[in-house]
């Protein structure tokens, strides 16, 4: 099992930035692939950004591509996604997910029904 657990939500100006963190525990992060996702209210679960096991492939979904950057410290067992001059269009919940065998994740850009989830935080981007 694996508990992941997001925190650095909230709410910022557009334009502004946020760091979001998932730390997880029970498991070494460093067996998971990792990735983050979105919904906002009244849409679809979205992809957001994904990384490999060793954090030598990244992933983001065109609509962040340049603005947000994911990375991991396996060592204190956190993802982290950095974003940057957001917009209004980025508000919604995020959850990050684990994926043991990474191949949806990471090629699909789809989570893993077998994965683990956090409850979310949430990102409110004001104009």
């Amino acid at each position: 099992q694996v508990q992941l657990v997001e925190s650095g939500g909230g709410l910022v100006q557009a334009g502004g930035s946020l760091r979001l963190s998932c730390a997880a525990s029970g498991r070494a992060l460093s067996n998971y692939a990792m990735g983050w996702f979105r919904r906002a209210p009244g849409k679809e679960r979205e992809f957001v950004s994904a990384i490999g096991f060793s954090d030598t492939s990244t992933h983001y979904a065109d609509s962040v591509k340049g603005r947000f950057a994911i990375s991991r410290d396996n060592a204190k067992n956190t993802v982290y996604l950095q974003m940057n001059n957001l917009k209004p269009e980025d508000t919604a919940t995020y959850y990050c997910t684990a994926s043991l065998k990474g191949g949806l994740l990471l090629r699909l850009w789809a989570p893993d029904p077998n994965g683990y989830w956090g409850q979310g935080t949430q990102v409110t981007v004001s104009s």
